[in-house]
């Protein structure tokens, strides 16, 4: 999907094909998904899923949240995602049953190789587990797996993988906080 070797400030990252569906994404999201009211949230996993995303039961995606490429998108049920909330998904981006995406939370899976001589952008998958909570405007890289249970705290950053499921992370990059309990996964 990402052409190699281009150069990034008079060529195109991504193929034609790429770039005009991502065009008439755009279009539908601009006419169709973000003027919906609030409570549609049915006709707007119904807009998702004609470009491609494989939803869950009971999603609900608040009207402003940002969709780079729904045919990238894989989510279970009963997933929440709050207003504001920017998914770069360039490359895939998978968000398991229970979890919650809140209000301006960050999933970037787009970076540059800063020691390529032509900055070469590269894609990276995000997966987010089952009950894990992404908190307010925090940030989540590219190639990051955040385990079943883990929150992430408003506003951290989390450039590498997390190894322990419920764990809360806070801060700038994030750190291990305490441990969470297990009563919500029934």
């Amino acid at each position: 999907m990402i052409l190699q070797g281009n150069d990034p400030y008079t060529q195109p990252s991504f193929s034609l094909r790429n770039r005009m569906a991502r065009a008439l994404w755009w279009l539908v999201w601009t006419l169709l998904f973000r003027p919906s009211p609030w409570f549609a949230y049915g006709w707007r996993n119904l807009l998702l899923r004609l470009f491609g995303a494989r939803l869950g039961r009971d999603v609900h995606f608040a009207s402003s949240v940002r969709i780079w490429a729904p045919w990238q998108l894989s989510v279970g049920d009963r997933v929440g995602f709050g207003g504001g909330a920017h998914l770069y998904n360039m490359a895939p981006l998978t968000v398991a049953g229970g979890a919650m995406i809140s209000q301006g939370a960050h999933l970037c899976g787009g970076t540059h190789d800063i020691d390529s001589p032509n900055f070469q952008l590269v894609a990276k998958p995000i997966s987010i587990g089952a009950h894990a909570w992404i908190c307010a405007e925090s940030f989540v890289g590219p190639g990051v797996s955040i385990p079943e249970g883990c929150v992430v705290a408003a506003r951290a950053v989390v450039a590498r993988s997390i190894d322990e499921p419920w764990t809360v992370w806070a801060g700038n990059p994030a750190v291990f906080k305490r441990t969470r309990g297990r009563s919500i996964a029934g």
